[in-house]
């Protein structure tokens, strides 16, 4: 890493410890709802409908179109879900210096991520520019991946009280501090999260464009993508499945009796399999590793190691 890029990131990391031990936040550890739901494996399979939520936000489209490879191909898509499933499991498993240097490399990455939408959409004109940190950006990714990570562990692990997504609201707000959000910003029980989304997409802000559509193929049916068809097609159902029906119109995607039932039939077998599969094949190893870790509040950890 070059000496310029380590400081920047060395910055980050010092000011997401500071708003850490001044919020005195503890991070979700065992036994709590995250970790119940986050150490399945099978929950990731929620994520193609929250970055298609994501997409449908035309700034989200617009900045995911001009900063990133997503549309290079199989290869390059195993290899982002592995990074990304490495800062989960960072963010959600790893030490708080492990958290925090995870964050830090997020928002070195948001310091590039910013231009203007090159086409109309919904309410925003075309020029309407865009900032990967921007608040009101961060909330709508929180947001369907706060929506989309519980509805699919229901509807493949197990049923959730609403006491439980209650919680799972409460404990996902550690973002704030992480993603330098505004605190109280975030969701924090099921109801402010579906008013909220139910809110934007009534606003005219999520609108599906065209860059939106390409982006969706990208994701869904990537070049090569039958090379590993059994993951790939229940990823498609379940993401598509799920999706609001306005949004599964309007990114064009066919939905009909059939693909309702083919969705029903992996959904149940994948539920089956689940319940015959031990924990050490169906969790990640590092919810298993750091099981009997005990979370404290950051300002008790003392100065930053590193310096």
């Amino acid at each position: 890493m070059r000496p310029e890029c380590q400081v920047r990131l060395e910055g980050h990391r010092a000011a997401v410890r500071a708003r850490l031990v001044r919020a005195g936040a503890v991070r979700a550890g065992s036994g709590t709802v995250s970790w119940k739901i986050n150490r399945e494996i099978v929950v990731i399979a929620g994520w193609g409908r929250a970055i298609l939520l994501q997409f449908a936000h035309p700034l989200i489209a617009a900045g995911v179109a001009q900063h990133s490879s997503f549309r290079a191909g199989l290869r390059t898509s195993v290899g982002r879900l592995f990074s990304t499933i490495g800062a989960m499991l960072s963010l959600t498993f790893g030490t708080d210096e492990e958290a925090i240097s995870t964050a830090a490399r997020i928002n070195g990455i948001h310091d590039r991520v910013s231009g203007r939408l090159g086409e109309s959409a919904g309410t925003l004109d075309a020029g309407a520019r865009y900032s990967a940190h921007d608040p009101e950006l961060l909330r709508w990714v929180h947001a369907t991946l706060l929506d989309s990570i519980p509805a699919t562990y229901a509807l493949l692990v197990g049923p959730l009280t609403t006491e439980e997504r209650d919680r799972y609201c409460v404990e996902s707000a550690i973002m704030e501090p992480l993603l330098d959000i505004p605190d109280g910003m975030l969701p924090r029980d099921v109801a402010q999260l579906q008013g909220y989304m139910q809110g934007m997409l009534d606003s005219g802000r999520i609108a599906v464009s065209a860059t939106s559509r390409e982006l969706a193929q990208a994701l869904l049916y990537p070049r090569g993508w039958r090379l590993l068809w059994p993951a790939f097609r229940a990823l498609q159902l379940i993401t598509i499945g799920l999706l609001p029906a306005e949004l599964r119109r309007a990114y064009g995607f066919r939905w009909t009796r059939r693909e309702e039932r083919a969705l029903a039939r992996w959904t149940t077998a994948l539920r089956l399999m689940l319940r015959v599969l031990p924990a050490v094949v169906r969790e990640w190893p590092a919810a298993r590793r750091t099981e009997r870790t005990v979370r404290r509040p950051l300002s008790a950890l003392g100065p930053d190691p590193s310096l």
